[in-house]
Parts: structure tokens; sequence; C-alpha cells
């Protein structure tokens, strides 16, 4: 079995290196963490894309929330993404939802026509809808979405580890719907990965755990080993953990 994925948020190309040199597997690509994480500029992305080997997958929302926003907004998004797939963007985060909570097949569609074939992230959006399964029935088989993003509840992972399991029972049993991918991410620490590794769960995602100082700071590569080293432990080695550091 391929080791535990670590995803680590970066802003920078400073940051990037610093996640690569941690031992992260792959960077979600951000701006803006006030807002939550917005697209990033070109000249950003082409910066770190230079600077690091590791895969990119690069945020598409240019406002805080999960709504798309009105046609000339869902247009000025549709456009970035167009610049930054032709820039060597291949592989994205994005997701939202519309009046009734659900998924908002309109701008995932329009979206990922403008993406082109690529591998993307459905965001903690779904952690917000009205209705988790009902979302992912809406979504399923849509091309190129491999992942979710999910703390399980809106709450952060203190209030969705029970969803996240059950979740991860329901793609251990390749249920129609829950194919993807679940990647933990949204107030995850240390002391969460033996319950949710013994439930399967293989995939993490970070953030503020990789910024002692905080999203003032830079990543830090010490912080990012401390996870590597955590999930290269057997699953059943309660000893990984030691510090409640959050994501």
């Amino acid at each position: 079995m391929s080791r535990p994925l670590l995803e680590v948020i970066a802003l920078t190309a400073e940051d990037a290196v610093a996640a690569e040199t941690g031992g992260a597997d792959r960077l979600e690509l951000v701006a803006d963490m006030d807002a939550d994480g917005l697209s990033p500029a070109i000249a950003t992305f082409t910066a770190v894309r230079d600077a690091v080997d590791l895969p990119l997958r690069v945020m598409l929302r240019l406002q805080d929330g999960f709504a798309a926003g009105d046609t000339p907004q869902l247009d000025q998004l549709c456009a970035t993404a167009r610049e930054l797939r032709a820039a060597g963007a291949d592989a994205y985060v994005l997701g939202f939802l519309d009046e009734s909570g659900l998924a908002d097949l309109a701008a995932v569609t329009a979206l990922t026509e403008a993406t082109g074939p690529a591998a993307w992230t459905f965001h903690r959006a779904i952690d917000s809808t009205a209705d988790r399964s009902a979302l992912r029935k809406q979504l399923d088989g849509t091309p190129g979405l491999d992942t979710y993003l999910t703390a399980g509840s809106p709450n952060g992972v203190d209030g969705g580890l029970e969803v996240l399991r059950t979740e991860a029972a329901r793609t251990g049993a390749d249920e129609p719907g829950y194919l993807p991918r679940i990647m933990v991410g949204g107030g995850l620490r240390l002391d969460h990965l033996p319950q949710l590794r013994a439930a399967g769960l293989d995939a993490f995602h970070i953030g503020g755990a990789a910024r002692p100082a905080g999203w003032a700071g830079p990543v830090d590569a010490d912080a990012v080993r401390a996870w590597r080293d955590a999930l290269d432990r057997p699953a059943h080695d309660g000893t990984a953990l030691d510090r409640p550091a959050h994501a």
C-alpha cells in the first residue's frame, strides 16, 4: 500500500519549497487565507511551479464563501481558469453550492469545461451542503473529480469524525457517489490521525498546522516533517501523536 498522502497549503514559492523539504506529497495553491483561499495570481502559480517538483492543485474561487456568484462573476472565474490552464495548471480545487444548498452544477460544469480534462478536488463546500449524500450523487461520474476535501462537519474534524468514518466505509464499499478519495482537512490535528487511519482514511490536508507563526508566517519544513513522520508510522501506532497542531 502506498503511504498516506499529505497535502499542504502554499501561498508562495517559499512555502512550496518548505513543504517539499518537509515531505509533502502535494500542494494546494491559494491566495488570501483571510477569505479561506482564493485563486492565486498567474505569476505566483508560475513561481511555485518552477520552484518545486510537487504536484499542484490550484484553487478556483474569486470570493469568500461557497457561491459562484452571478453570471459576470462566473465568467470572470472561468477566464481565470483558462489563464491558469494556459500557464500550465493541470489540477484544481473548486466547489460551489446553489441556493438550495446542493452542488451548483452549472458553475461546476462551466469551470470543468474551462479547465479542460483535469483532476480536481471538490473542497469543503461539502461540509456546508444541505445534504452530503445528495451532493455526492449529483456529482457522481463528473469528469476529473477524484477527491473530496472535507472535515465531515462545518465545525471541523472534531465534529465530523463519525461522518468521516461512515463515508470512508462507503468509499471502501465502492458505493455510487463515494468513489472519489476522501482527503481530511479543516481543524485537523495530529491526535486525530489514529482514529482516521483506523477507519481507512489515507489523505490529509494541512494549512495552519504547517505554520507555527500563524498565517502571517511561512510554511515551516520542520512542522511539515512532524506530519510526514506521523503518517509514515504504522497506522496502529498510537505514539504517532503528541502535540495538537491545528490544520
